[in-house]
């Protein structure tokens, strides 16, 4: 049974939300503001944090601030009543996994945490040294991508784009995600640095027909891999 950390100062929606999530197949426990739940987590661990951002006494930037200096790899979600762009953005700078407005059904929000939960799995799984792609092979560590027709050599950034590319296959990618995960910006000109690794890899993948980075207009991309 996973365990979710729920910050949420609203006693009734509280409630009704923490119930779902057990009915859900969750334990949750319930903090009403941030310094809860921060005392809580240097006491006890948890699998994903789900947290308020106006919150009394701590709101859930600062306290995600906090989570993640004493767990750097803890997965959470913000839930806001806010939905502006200067929020999001400030929450995925620090290191959210989704951003959700209310109101918003309670049923998405079991899906997205499942997933990613899904993906943190998957993460944090040991990866062999070298990764098939098709009819490729990749060495992360050499920075090498091997195929019959030779060996191309991968900068470090392409390399690192690749393998996060590879760790979250066959699904969408949001584009802010990938600029803070490996640019750790999301301006105009680490956008267009994208755009320009994006399309080298493309090139570089050529001879397999059944890989495809595939532009999600508006929204990201997918990195499609037939392992069939």
């Amino acid at each position: 049974m996973k365990h979710i950390l729920m910050t949420e100062d609203d006693l009734d929606f509280g409630g009704i939300l923490k119930q779902y999530l057990e009915l859900a197949g969750f334990q949750v426990t319930w903090k009403l503001h941030g310094q809860e739940a921060l005392a809580y987590l240097k006491q006890d661990t948890v699998d994903i944090c789900v947290l308020d951002v106006m919150m009394p006494v701590m709101d859930g930037f600062t306290l995600a601030d906090q989570v993640v200096s004493i767990y750097p790899g803890m997965p959470f979600v913000f839930l806001t009543a806010r939905n502006q762009k200067e929020d999001r953005l400030k929450g995925l700078r620090l290191g959210a996994d989704d951003y959700i407005v209310k109101p918003f059904e309670a049923e998405e929000l079991v899906l997205r945490i499942k997933n990613i939960l899904a993906r943190s799995r998957q993460t944090e799984v040991l990866l062999p040294d070298i990764l098939l792609l098709g009819q490729y092979k990749f060495d992360y560590q050499s920075l090498l991508l091997i195929h019959k027709s030779g060996n191309i050599r991968l900068t470090e950034k392409e390399a690192l784009l690749l393998r996060y590319f590879y760790l979250n296959k066959n699904r969408l990618i949001k584009r802010e995600e990938v600029l803070l995960q490996i640019w750790k910006s999301d301006d105009y000109f680490s956008g267009r640095s994208l755009d320009v690794f994006v399309s080298k890899l493309r090139k570089y993948l050529l001879e397999d027909d059944q890989i495809v980075i595939e532009t999600v207009r508006g929204a990201g991309f997918e990195f499609k891999l037939n392992e069939l």
